[in-house]
Order: structure tokens, then sequence, then C-alpha cells
């Protein structure tokens, strides 16, 4: 009965790290998702004139889930469904910093109130502020994400041996 205890612990131990490596990984797709937005929505905006309901209706599958449903969240404001308020727009996203929300949360509140020129560099500009913060979140998801996992195996091993 021991054993068994000391095992249910070990795992425990090891999904726990396993839960934090997949907040990085998490933070990390969805940056490279709202990154490959930003182009979208620069090339579309400016070649094919496309209503942003469209584009994001148009988004690649891959990219709508890793975007972790911020794109339905903001179809439901321009469909007047819901207010666009940080609630409504970060709906159970946890792995989001307060400075990162409200850079984003800024990024959604410009789209669409102004002409196609300002458009496309108030983009560009979001998207070179997004492409730093998606190289930090990369890194911090090769640093601290294997690192996340390892510790767990470590901690659950730990308590094991204590135990015996």
């Amino acid at each position: 009965m021991k054993f068994i205890i000391l095992i249910l612990i070990a795992l425990i131990c090891i999904f726990i790290g396993y839960i934090f490596s997949k907040k990085y990984k998490t933070r990390s797709n969805f940056f490279q998702a709202l990154l490959y937005l930003c182009q979208k929505f620069d090339i579309e905006i400016n070649y094919s004139r496309e209503r942003l309901k469209n584009i994001f209706l148009n988004l690649d599958d891959k990219y709508k889930k890793d975007l972790k449903g911020i794109d339905g969240n903001y179809i439901a404001f321009i469909d007047k469904e819901s207010p666009l308020d940080k609630d409504s727009l970060f709906k159970n996203m946890t792995f989001l910093k307060d400075s990162e929300k409200e850079l984003i949360f800024s990024f959604f509140k410009t789209l669409g109130r102004s002409d196609v020129d300002s458009q496309s560099k108030e983009i560009k500009n979001f998207q070179n502020r997004f492409e730093g913060i998606t190289n930090n979140a990369q890194s911090e998801n090769k640093k601290y994400g294997s690192l996340s996992i390892k510790l767990g195996i470590i901690a659950g091993l730990l308590i094991v041996v204590i135990f015996i």
C-alpha cells in the first residue's frame, strides 16, 4: 500500500511539472498565432480590403486553436453579442501576463477604427511588438518548459526516496 501511495505522489509531481510546461508551450503558440494574425491582417487589409470578420472566419484551424478563443470573442464583439472589454476578450486565458493582456487589448481595440494606411501602420507597429514578445515566449518555453517537467520528475523521485 505504501508503494502505491508513493508512486501516486510521484505521478502527481510529474503531472504538475507537465502542467507548468504546457503553460509555457501554450503561451509560445499563442503569440506565434497572434503574429500570424497580424501578418494576415496587414496583407488582407492592404490588398484585398477584406472585412475583419471574414479575416477571422478564414483563419487556418491550427491558428484558431492556438488563439485560444480570442478570435471568437472578438467576433462576438463585432456581432454586438458582447462588449469589448478585457473580461470578455480574455475568457479563460490564465497564461498571459497583465502587460501582455493590455497590449493585446489595445491591438484589438484599434482594429477597424481608422483608414487603411493608418491601420496598416498600427498593425505593423503591433506586429513588431508581438515579435519581441514571441521571441521572449519561445525562449522561456525552451528554458522553463523542459525544466518544469524535469523538476516534477526530480521532486517526485525525491519524495519517494525520502519516504522509503
